[in-house]
């Protein structure tokens, strides 16, 4: 059955490519504004997550619809995708020296079922000062990533440690993906890669 990544994620779709199964990239039209957030991270990621699965469900009905979102929260503030390179470094600058918590919400939608989940992960980062954190956008530009930053590749260098799932941060959990996919009848074990050793 024809898989469908409701994401224009480069990551999102780097990391589905770990495995065989040949899947679409499609940008769900989804209003994310039109969600309120009640103050519950996980409802509210798997509630966009979801929204947008509903959103391709008509247009591929014959298909299996993968969708995602990822917040950031500390002290119960959640950190969305930033407006502009302003807020991407207030964003940053409220995370660095401070445990946070990273929350992906999944949601597979087949043949009229839903199968939703979601991963938490803590992230540690380390203290930088202000000239870093400009040095670090201007390298790594990420108002399209919650949070404001960017765990993968150079951008790890502002990461002391996490707690969980790596490929959560980065925008996709495995394991979790693995479960709901599974649900919908593909299993990723029959679609590994060979090393990329």
């Amino acid at each position: 059955m024809e898989l469908i990544l409701g994401s224009q994620s480069p990551r999102r779709r780097e990391i589905l490519s770990f495995f065989n199964y040949p899947f679409r990239q499609v940008s769900p039209s989804f209003d994310e504004d039109a969600v309120p957030y009640s103050g519950d991270p996980a409802v509210y990621a798997q509630s966009l997550a979801t929204g947008k699965a509903h959103s391709l469900s008509q247009q591929f009905s014959h298909a299996i619809i993968l969708t995602a979102d990822t917040v950031v929260i500390k002290d119960h503030k959640l950190y969305g995708k930033p407006a502009n390179e302003e807020e991407s470094f207030q964003h940053l600058k409220a995370l660095v020296g401070n445990w946070h918590t990273v929350i992906t919400a999944l949601t597979v939608s087949s043949k009229g079922q839903l199968f939703e989940g979601f991963e938490v992960t803590k992230v540690l980062l380390n203290h930088l000062t202000d000239e870093q954190i400009i040095q670090y956008h201007r390298a790594l530009p990420c108002t399209d990533k919650a949070g404001g930053y960017m765990i993968q590749g150079a951008g790890s260098l502002i990461v002391q440690k996490i707690e969980g799932c790596y490929f959560n941060v980065v925008g996709l959990p495995v394991n979790c993906l693995q479960r709901l996919l599974q649900q919908a009848g593909i299993n990723l074990w029959s679609y590994l890669k060979g090393s990329y050793a």
